[in-house]
């Protein structure tokens, strides 16, 4: 029990279905972590950076990451993200429908810190998303805002 503080959480996720389950997981966590959702991953770099409407943002502890986002695709944002010598130490759990072993290898290649693949149950979904939350609260010791 490791953190004092609630965790910020940033979903990249496109799928409003997928943004609903994940905040029905979350908000029944142990802790109230804030989770703030962008839609794309030009939305997700400018939040990132605290760029534009975002400049007020609080900075992120943890991604979630979907890999098949309009404007910017989430492998261009992990890649960003970890070549940002400012954000590269965010976490990132990579939550993705995508099972294809290229974009596994690629993700952890450029640095994710998990891979999960989206399980289509609602109630799988709900469980993984509260096992990540609960593991990054109470297990993993995250970098210092």
């Amino acid at each position: 029990m490791n953190q004092a503080r609630p965790i910020e959480i940033l979903l990249v996720e496109d799928d409003p279905g997928d943004v609903l389950m994940a905040r029905e997981a979350l908000a029944e966590g142990k802790v109230a972590n804030h989770l703030a959702v962008v839609a794309d991953g030009v939305e997700a770099m400018a939040y990132l950076r605290a760029e534009g409407e975002f400049a007020e943002r609080a900075r992120p502890d943890l991604v979630l990451l979907d890999l098949n986002l309009p404007r910017k695709g989430g492998l261009e944002v992990l890649e960003e993200l970890k070549a940002d010598s400012d954000l590269k130490r965010i976490p990132v759990v990579v939550l993705t429908t995508s099972d294809a072993e290229r974009d596994i290898v690629v993700s952890y290649d450029m640095h994710a810190n998990a891979y999960i693949k989206k399980p289509v149950d609602f109630d799988q979904f709900v469980s993984v998303v509260r096992q990540i939350d609960e593991f990054f609260v109470s297990v993993v010791l995250l970098p210092p805002s």
